[in-house]
């Protein structure tokens, strides 16, 4: 196994021991110690996948890993804030909030299960379909919003800072939702032909 996929394998890794930090509430401040994993585990797909390209180390278990790495590491993130609706109440303590919520990851999630049966299509006919640039600024946005969603939620006591951190992700997560709805519709027309190709 080589080094990017090492690194992408401790991503994975990471993921139950962020969502195990999420849930310790007897650890002080572990919503920003988990916000502090996530942050890690994230900077990760940045990492490898600049090494595999700049050391021509791309193989087939990295491209199997790498999405799945960064698709389970957003979602279980995503339920997890939904499952403790506090972390996403900080600063506007309304129903308002959960349901927008709740609406943009269905959305992000929906995405993701589509593209990802699209990519399934489009393989089985012999293409290899690249991620575009929007659906890379959505993922930084979804990146954001969980990040600052976390932090916020216990931000060493300061309340202040806590509701300026929690508006900055729930702002980046509308972002992110609709970044995610224009990502979605373009790679799927642009990459259209891939429907063709099935019917041949």
């Amino acid at each position: 196994m080589n080094l990017p996929n090492k690194i992408t394998l401790s991503r994975i890794l990471l993921i139950p021991v962020f969502a195990v930090i999420f849930f310790l509430d007897v650890i002080p401040y572990n919503y920003f110690i988990s916000a502090v994993i996530f942050v890690v585990a994230a900077c990760t797909d940045f990492i490898d996948g600049h090494i595999a390209r700049s050391r021509n180390l791309v193989t087939n278990l990295g491209k199997f890993l790498d999405p799945i790495a960064d698709k389970v590491l957003v979602s279980t993130a995503f339920i997890l804030l939904l499952v403790r609706q506090g972390t996403l109440t900080v600063l506007w303590n309304a129903d308002w909030v959960l349901i927008y919520a709740g609406v943009c990851v269905a959305v992000i999630l929906a995405r993701e299960l589509i593209v990802s049966g699209f990519r399934m299509v489009a393989a089985s006919t012999g293409l290899v379909l690249a991620a575009d640039k929007v659906g890379k600024v959505k993922t930084t946005f979804q990146d954001i919003s969980i990040a600052m969603l976390l932090a916020g939620a216990d931000f060493f006591g300061i309340v202040q800072a806590s509701r300026v951190l929690n508006g900055i992700g729930i702002v980046a997560l509308g972002i992110a939702a609709v970044l995610t709805i224009w990502s979605g519709a373009g790679y799927i027309v642009k990459n259209r032909a891939v429907f063709k190709e099935t019917r041949q």
